[in-house]
């Protein structure tokens, strides 16, 4: 009986107690899963029956829910018994009915009920308030991509050195390759990595996807000689920079592996000079509007940063009078340290000028949607926005995937959650500044893992990740959060929706307005052979591969499999995986040699850059709205960005862009140099030729 008290009970708060795997099959979630996820959302569960009726007692006593999401040009959906008033405080601070012309943003309900037979008479008037949040019926894409499709290039833009950049890429890379791709080729975007914050401090994570913050952005990506005060400096300055440059730059010539370490030991001590020279009256007042517009936020991540320089990044190790940022103590602790502060939030203030010139520039080149930033699923537990934002995230769990057929085990993410009742109750604030920050100087942004806007795996602390389960969050009140943000900055939205995925997630995200995410090798018909292009989803950027995946010229060769073997990472012989990974090749080759795309007695393994042509064909034979075309497959780079399933025993987000025979390219050469543009020429001739020509 306890059991299945308990197993109501946590279908009462969207926990799962039974799902479906990838196998099919339906797996039963263990107790103990059970009450270690419903204690971490604050549930007691020492009593399920006495919890229960506590729950059922909250339900009752409601007049709304703890937010309420209505769509553009709708009524709200929420039970609203007899003898109760409700009316919404618009965020202007007006009174209103509540009806279909509610302006999008997010406001204030408000209900009242009056003493009477709808509580027994055993109460006073009672009064309760919610946040409204008003959001688009449906995103429309940029007047350029409605009668139009776009392609650009896919970088991981910390990989793309160039001559001036200190060994890894910088923001000017990245605008310098915006502009050089949609001037000479014709791109009309440009999707780079998440550039969220990292660590003040080494070690630095090199993974992208665990940041410490979501809410700004890394100072590893400043582009130092871009900075106006560079000008300022005495002679004798500059070229104390440029001799924290020059080792650098020489690394930056070699194919060895980044160090990010390295590149931040340097540039802060170029950063601190540069925070020390005296700014223009207009550079003055730009810098204080920003900060105004920022607000508390920015002084509560630049106190994260300025504590985590002197004990570690991870709060939770932190003296206990400094872990709860809203105490009197971490204010007076702030106040200390104020110079050290004010720098990391004139970091940010930098970092949001420089951004918003690559956006700029790719908008001057012609782009029609500019640069796409990639948001990640979440951050690190201990970081700064687990610090900044401890209300609205849950202790105790991380965030994670169930077994599959790739990780037979799950994965543990080392991230913790959004709590689905707190978050709302905030009006999806935290949520919608993290948005924010990822679109501000976005023409688009990719959402990982956009599942998790309806369902995230949870992972008990202490548990394997097999031993988690979901937990459900109102999805439309997340949707709605990205589709309002989105249709403030005008950004379009690409959801990353590979892997196990409900069918109804995908029609609503399509309903929504939100492109999908289709990856070549992944697209297959009932029968399990590869589809058509014609049969592919038209809403959706196409590729054919991901970050996580090998190169093409790795994928063909079956390299990935020795790889994966050499690391313990095979679950069978390596004889049948690299039978089955050769089958694939063999598959494909047929459908591409069938489709005219490719010479019958191609060889792949011999001629790569030939099937990467015939790979960029197909693509532009699908009817997606973008198409987006890794950088690496370009240039035939052999070597994986990440290996799922390893952290140190591979060197995951260090690899710099090099050729097929692994000697470095710089975005230097991929512009001047005859033969690299020959071949990049070459690679994208399916684009360029057929879709648009370049821009003057």
């Amino acid at each position: 009986m306890r059991d299945a008290e308990l197993a109501r009970l946590a279908e009462e708060h969207g926990v799962a107690t039974v799902y479906e795997d990838w196998r099919g099959r339906s797996v039963h979630v263990g107790v103990d899963t059970l009450r270690h996820v419903l204690t971490a959302l604050g549930v007691d569960v020492s009593d399920p029956r006495a919890a229960l009726e506590a729950h059922w007692a909250v339900q009752e006593r409601r007049l709304l829910p703890p937010a309420v999401v209505v769509r553009e040009g709708h009524l709200p959906r929420f039970p609203r018994p007899d003898g109760v008033r409700t009316w919404v405080e618009l965020d202007s601070g007006e009174h209103a009915e509540i009806d279909p012309g509610l302006p999008l943003g997010v406001h204030r309900i408000h209900a009242e009920r009056a003493p009477g037979a709808a509580n027994g008479g055993r109460d006073g008037t009672v009064t309760q308030s919610a946040p409204i949040m008003v959001v688009p019926d449906r995103l429309a894409l940029p007047p350029a991509l409605r009668d139009q499709r776009a392609w650009g290039l896919m970088v991981q833009l910390y990989s793309l050195r160039s001559r001036a950049s200190w060994s890894m890429g910088d923001l000017r890379d990245l605008a310098e390759l915006a502009d050089w791709s949609a001037r000479d080729l014709g791109a009309d975007f440009t999707v780079i990595n998440p550039v969220h914050a990292t660590e003040p401090g080494p070690p630095i994570e090199p993974s992208p996807y665990l940041p410490v913050s979501r809410r700004y952005a890394s100072p590893l990506y400043i582009r130092i000689e871009d900075i106006p005060e560079y000008t300022r400096l005495e002679s004798a300055q500059r070229e104390g920079i440029q001799r924290l440059a020059r080792p650098l730059r020489e690394r930056g010539r070699t194919a060895d592996l980044l160090d990010r370490d390295s590149v931040w030991e340097a540039k802060r001590a170029a950063l601190l000079a540069l925070f020390n020279v005296r700014r223009t009256a207009a550079r003055e007042a730009a810098y204080q509007a920003f900060l105004e517009r920022e607000g508390a936020s920015l002084v509560e991540y630049a106190t994260w940063c300025a504590l985590a320089e002197q004990y570690g990044s991870d709060y939770r190790d932190w003296p206990e009078r400094l872990r709860d940022v809203t105490s009197h103590t971490v204010g007076k602790e702030a106040l200390r340290r104020w110079p050290d502060i004010e720098f990391h939030r004139w970091l940010q203030w930098i970092l949001d000028d420089q951004l918003a010139a690559a956006q700029a520039g790719a908008s001057a080149a012609g782009m029609s949607v500019g640069i796409v930033h990639d948001l990640a699923i979440g951050v690190r537990d201990g970081g700064a926005d687990a610090w900044m934002y401890r209300d609205a995230l849950v202790t105790g769990v991380t965030v994670g995937a169930p077994p599959d057929a790739f990780n037979q085990q799950g994965q543990d993410w080392a991230q913790p959650p959004w709590h689905p009742v707190r978050l709302a109750e905030q009006g999806y604030a935290p949520f919608r500044q993290v948005l924010r920050q990822a679109m501000r100087h976005a023409g688009g942004v990719r959402a990982d893992h956009v599942m998790g806007l309806f369902r995230l795996w949870w992972v008990p602390e202490g548990a394997s990740p097999d031993q988690g389960t979901y937990v459900r969050y109102d999805h439309e009140g997340m949707v709605g959060a990205l589709a309002l943000t989105a249709k403030e900055t005008d950004s379009v939205v690409i959801g990353e929706d590979l892997g196990t995925v409900q069918p109804w997630v995908r029609d609503h995200l399509a309903e929504r307005g939100i492109l999908g995410t289709s990856v070549l090798w992944f697209e297959r018909d009932t029968k399990g052979n590869p589809r058509r292009p014609e049969d592919w989803r038209p809403e959706c950027l196409a590729t054919v591969a991901t970050h996580d995946l090998p190169p093409v010229a790795s994928f063909l060769s079956a390299e990935h499999v020795e790889l994966r073997d050499r690391l313990g990472l095979l679950r069978r012989p390596v004889k049948e995986e690299r039978a089955d990974a050769e089958e694939q090749v063999a598959v494909w080759r047929a459908m591409l040699i069938e489709l005219g795309l490719l010479a019958s007695d191609t060889d792949p393994v011999s001629c790569p850059a030939e099937v990467v042509v015939a790979l960029h064909a197909y693509l532009a034979r699908t009817p997606a709205r973008m198409i987006g075309i890794a950088l690496t497959d370009v240039v035939g780079d052999r070597r994986m960005q990440n290996q799922p399933g390893t952290s140190t025993e591979y060197p995951n987000w260090r690899i710099p862009l090099t050729s097929a025979e692994g000697e470095p390219i710089l975005l230097d050469e991929l512009i001047a140099d005859p033969q690299l543009c020959a071949q990049v020429r070459r690679a994208l001739r399916p684009l360029t030729e057929d879709w648009c020509a370049p821009r003057s």
